[in-house]
């Protein structure tokens, strides 16, 4: 052996070495490149140990391991090491990258950091103590999120209610299950809903099928008051019950809620369910008068706009004598790239006529990103796919 690498080896913990041992060695150890490499051959339990022995060291000797142990990428470890050392934010972010989000949270709640907390308990699953940190915020929109997963729709939905969100609303009642004793209501205030939205055969048809599965939803008066009024909307008489009992499960579709064109846009594909549920209930809809512009050319993108109704042009700028690109329509949409990527807008958008749009912003994407690990996952690769595909359309 060299006289180099005997030096390197000075101090080195071997097997069966107690932690007490080990926490001394690496404390002597002649650089932190080294201290970290001589961590990463503990076994688990001499790991363990030396965290042990290490907490009751003084502040300074923890600060020391600790930054060993983000060295050698024990950001947990590292985190339990200088909790209570006044460095609560470090703390959290350690928790993070050591995917603890949990603690992170009760760390972000020791530096202030309330908003980051509930976040963090959100993307860790604690959703109760999500729910209680955004409570206390008076986050109502992430408390109606945190309430729909953790099974609580009607309650979801009453703050969907209370925030004039009626699409998000919707959704939040459509998770009522048929035993609650809250379904038929819930059933009732969704067709209220949809036909003062404009959906009213949607509305007609959840009704009907409500009705004909359950004795006491045919017998209900407020749901058969209901049916009637929307037969009435559709231009239906007295045999209205006949016509419905022939249409066809596949009826023509109904007027768009912007669901099925949020699922379509590339980036979204491989989403699950429950994954792009939670997304549609971020978006919010937006109407845009003629003549108005959407998207400016050269300024920050704002996030995603989903064409429900209406048309808009897209023009090469904003001067008057400008090239048309383009009109689009329903199902269309514009800025997505904006949602992953900070950077300008590449043209200029205006409405030709009275647009009704989805809107997601990028604040609203990016809180989703943050609670949703393996959508953002996703996200980010097919994104990075239909980027790569853009690139190679533009070389050849």
């Amino acid at each position: 052996m060299s006289g180099s690498e005997a030096e390197s080896n000075m101090g080195a913990p071997r097997r069966g070495t107690t932690g007490e041992g080990a926490f001394q060695a690496l404390m002597m150890a002649p650089s932190p490149d080294v201290a970290a490499q001589l961590y990463e051959e503990l076994g688990l339990s001499q790991r363990e140990r030396l965290q042990k022995d290490a907490a009751q060291a003084a502040v300074e000797e923890r600060q020391r391991l600790a930054e060993v142990l983000r060295q050698a990428r024990d950001f947990s470890g590292a985190a339990r090491l200088l909790d209570g050392c006044g460095a609560a934010a470090l703390v959290a972010e350690l928790y993070v990258q050591g995917g603890r989000y949990v603690d992170a949270a009760e760390a972000w709640l020791r530096a202030g950091e309330v908003e980051r907390a509930a976040a963090a308990f959100e993307r860790g699953g604690a959703m109760e103590r999500a729910l209680e940190v955004y409570r206390g915020l008076g986050a109502r929109e992430a408390m109606a999120h945190c309430l729909v997963r953790l099974g609580r729709p009607y309650e979801a939905a009453q703050l969907y209610r209370e925030l004039g969100q009626p699409h998000a609303e919707v959704e939040a009642l459509g998770g009522v299950p048929s035993g609650d004793p809250r379904h038929l209501e819930s059933v009732l205030r969704m067709c209220k809903l949809l036909d003062a939205e404009g959906f009213t055969r949607r509305a007609l048809a959840l009704l009907a099928d409500t009705m004909r599965g359950s004795e006491t939803a045919r017998a209900d008066p407020a749901l058969a008051t209901e049916k009637a009024r929307l037969l009435r909307r559709m231009g239906m008489d007295a045999e209205a019950e006949a016509v419905i009992a022939r249409l066809p499960s596949s009826a023509s579709a109904p007027e768009s809620n912007g669901y099925h064109y949020l699922k379509a846009i590339p980036i979204f594909g491989e989403l699950s369910l429950d994954d792009m549920k939670d997304l549609y209930r971020v978006a919010r809809q937006v109407l845009i008068p003629a003549g108005a512009v959407l998207l400016e050319k050269g300024t920050p993108g704002s996030g995603l706009f989903v064409m429900l109704e209406g048309a808009v042009d897209v023009f090469s700028g904003p001067e008057a004598e400008a090239r048309r690109l383009n009109t689009l329509g329903p199902g269309a949409y514009l800025g997505e790239i904006s949602l992953v990527q900070d950077a300008p807008v590449s043209a200029q958008v205006r409405a030709r006529t009275a647009v009704r749009a989805l809107r997601i912003t990028r604040a609203g994407f990016q809180h989703y990103l943050d609670t949703h690990d393996a959508a953002a996952l996703r996200i980010f690769r097919l994104f990075t796919h239909n980027l790569a595909a853009r690139v190679r359309a533009l070389s050849t």
